[in-house]
């Protein structure tokens, strides 16, 4: 698509431009019907069909105006995607010719199949029927491409018998129960005027940028999002010439572009530039409400990839797309707001707004302590199984950093002690009603913590850069609302709040601060200094999300009415079997290149090579060198065809094996170093055999042409 001169037409111009935002329905909407829309957006109000069918009909002539045809309700089944389903406006008349109609009941409600998509047990194949419902939370855009427009309506999915069929629904639930807890919380802290609590999210997207034509010769990269083989060459990221760099003229025309196709849908992206690892790079939107803020992402990472391949590139999204360089994430920056503008993560500048700053953080502090299973079950895949732990990622160990004045701050609440003296400069004095205000910046960053406190906000660095954020802030909101729900009940039975407030997070921080860790959280003295201190360390996708089937995670979530038993039953069956699904096809594709690609090509190399030594010996030439070479190569190439049969061994095994934790078991115990063994002999061949005839780019190619 052609790029917009900005110099003739401005960014104010473009913003929103394909999205049905508040803005465009203060304007088209009559004043009574945007009145209603407020009032449901903030919970107060259920939506009628009457309603509906007003909003509908104005929604309908803007995106017909713009040049849409067709509508969907786009929504986010269990796969981690998202799905759509076109229909055509289009009402026959009866007299051959059309209407172009929508109305209130299309909009509301719409009727995928979910027998095909994963439901882990709560739909049978022949229980068909699955309902999508408008998320009024969320505005609907259109989205543009070369073949036409379509109105995009943002919905949930649930199943014919009201279960969660996706990953919306759940975060809905969770948000509610959130800004149930809290508003009970600012309820016991005096404040009568907000009615509403919200969550805020601003996820950071890593990605990379390759070659198409490159990429079109790499099977592994095709099929698996990552290679699969591959050897790092002499100039990697040692370096650290690529992070902040300039951008290189190809990259800057696909983010402009980029830029463009997000602003007009009204995505605000914000932040752009390049990421430590070479042909690595980072884009990074202002925070929406947490339903915005995912549908938002979603559409970036599909935007990532359709403007990508527009410019001849394509876009990575994996964790690890290549082994030895970083891989990316999704930083989760996560907010708490009111419905009248209070930030209740913000230290503010008086006593009172000190207090509940205090106290909501602790209850934070708490949250990440008692569910950092939880937490880290929430990021839980094979992809990110490659990342975390590594040297762009927090390791596996849940903590949190606060830096050093705020963590002296809660120390001293802790000890009891009525002052004291912090790093920022200043006499703390501990009380209610005596707390000085506090710097907005108490901290410094720490790029190595997977849950830091950043000014306003907490930057849940964990998220894999593929994922969708929904279960992760899903399960954070829930964390978060049991704490907050156990301090409401202490506050409502006492009459001295100050008091109540002081013990609450005196309490709640002396037992749970051995979360807050401020140091390197790359090293291994941090690792055992987290055994020491009894915080978990669960290593791999497999065993993490054995939490969601625990009877207190079962409690957690049904007290909160977020999700069932069975629906969290659900979940655990499709991500161990999604986990075993990837591992599969990686294998498969290992044994398919080692064997119908790397072994003829480098056979064909190793004659060639021994075809020249003799051509040197019938002339008297004395050179043993390409003896030695050929005669090295296949070594190794008989080495990889035993290495190669094994993992089809192990893999035939594991496919063969029926119970779903025990198959996901055998993928990552038996699958998994098989398939590095084979890699390393892969691998050494690639070292020794002349790069026109190995039979794909490699690492240098990848990673540094653009």
């Amino acid at each position: 698509m052609s790029l917009i001169d900005f110099a003739k037409t401005p960014v104010t111009e473009i913003f929103g431009t394909n999205c049905f935002s508040n803005a465009v329905m203060k304007e088209r909407l009559p004043k009574n019907i945007y009145k209603e829309i407020l009032a449901v957006q903030a919970g107060e109000k259920e939506l009628t069909l009457a309603i509906a069918e007003v909003v509908a009909a104005v929604m309908r002539d803007w995106a017909i105006e713009k040049g849409a045809s067709h509508y969907t309700h786009l929504f986010q089944p269990l796969t981690g995607l998202t799905a759509e389903k076109h229909d055509a406006f289009i009402a026959p008349t009866g007299d051959g010719k059309v209407l172009m109609e929508f109305s209130g009941k299309e909009l509301i409600k719409g009727e995928p199949d979910a027998s095909s998509f994963p439901s882990g047990g709560l739909r049978a194949t022949f229980e068909a029927r699955g309902y999508t419902a408008w998320d009024v939370t969320s505005p609907a855009f259109l989205k543009q491409d070369p073949t036409g427009t379509t109105l995009c309506i943002p919905t949930a999915f649930i199943s014919y018998y009201g279960q969660a069929l996706d990953k919306k629904v759940p975060l809905l639930k969770s948000i509610d129960a959130l800004s149930r807890e809290a508003i009970r919380v600012l309820r016991t802290l005096g404040n009568e005027t907000s009615r509403r609590v919200f969550t805020t999210v601003g996820p950071e997207q890593e990605y990379f940028l390759v070659d198409k034509e490159l990429y079109d010769k790499r099977p592994d990269l095709m099929l698996t999002g990552r290679t699969i083989f591959g050897v790092l060459p002499a100039k990697g990221q040692e370096m650290e010439d690529h992070y902040f760099g300039a951008i290189k003229e190809r990259v800057a025309a696909f983010m402009r572009e980029l830029n463009t196709e997000l602003w007009k849908v009204g995505i605000p992206a914000k932040t752009q530039h390049n990421e430590v690892a070479p042909n690595q790079f980072e884009l990074a939107p202002i925070y929406l409400n947490s339903s915005a803020a995912v549908d938002s992402n979603q559409l970036v990472m599909e935007t990532l990839r359709n403007v990508a391949r527009r410019h001849g590139m394509e876009c990575l999204l994996h964790e690890k797309p290549f082994a030895g360089v970083n891989g990316s994430g999704k930083h989760n920056n996560w907010s708490m707001a009111t419905d009248d503008g209070i930030n209740l993560f913000d230290p503010g500048e008086n006593p009172e707004s000190n207090a509940r700053f205090l106290l909501f953080a602790a209850a934070v502090v708490e949250a990440v302590d008692r569910y950092a299973l939880l937490i880290r079950g929430s990021v839980a895949t094979s992809g990110n199984d490659h990342r975390l732990g590594a040297n762009e990622a927090p390791p596996a160990i849940v903590s949190i950093f606060f830096g050093g004045p705020l963590t002296e701050i809660f120390d001293n609440i802790a000890e009891g002690k009525t002052s004291g003296k912090s790093e920022a400069g200043g006499t703390i004095k501990i009380g209610v009603s005596s707390l000085p205000s506090l710097p907005k910046d108490v901290s410094d960053r720490n790029r190595t913590s997977p849950f830091a406190f950043t000014g306003n906000k907490f930057e849940f660095r964990m998220v894999g850069s593929s994922q969708s954020i929904a279960t992760p802030n899903t399960f954070l909101n829930v964390a978060v609302a049991q704490v907050l729900s156990e301090f409401a009940d202490k506050l409502e039975k006492t009459s001295n709040k100050n008091e109540a407030v002081q013990a609450i997070i005196k309490e709640s921080y002396a037992k749970h601060k051995r979360v807050v860790f401020n140091g390197n959280g790359y090293t291994d003295e941090w690792v055992r200094e987290a055994e020491r201190r009894g915080l978990p360390n669960v290593k791999n996708a497999v065993d993490s999300l054995s939490i969601l089937t625990r009877s207190e995670t079962v409690s957690l979530f049904e007290n909160h009415k977020v999700l069932t038993k069975e629906e969290l039953e659900s979940r655990y069956h499709i991500y161990l079997e999604k986990y075993s699904k990837q591992i599969n096809i990686e294998a498969g594709v290992a044994i398919e290149l080692a064997r119908r690609t790397v072994f003829p090509a480098a056979i064909a190399y190793a004659s060639k090579l021994a075809t020249d030594a003799s051509a040197l010996a019938a002339i008297g030439a004395v050179s043993t060198a390409p003896e030695k070479r050929a005669k090295r190569i296949a070594e190794i190439c008989s080495e990889l065809y035993d290495d190669t049969s094994k993992l089809e061994t192990v893999l035939s095994e594991a496919q063969e094996t029926g119970d779903v934790l025990a198959q996901a078991k055998a993928y990552f115990e038996k699958v998994q170093p098989a398939m590095k063994t084979v890699r390393t002999k892969v691998d050494a061949l690639e070292k020794i055999v002349a790069k026109e005839a190995w039979p794909f780019p490699g690492y240098e190619e990848l990673l540094f042409k653009l």
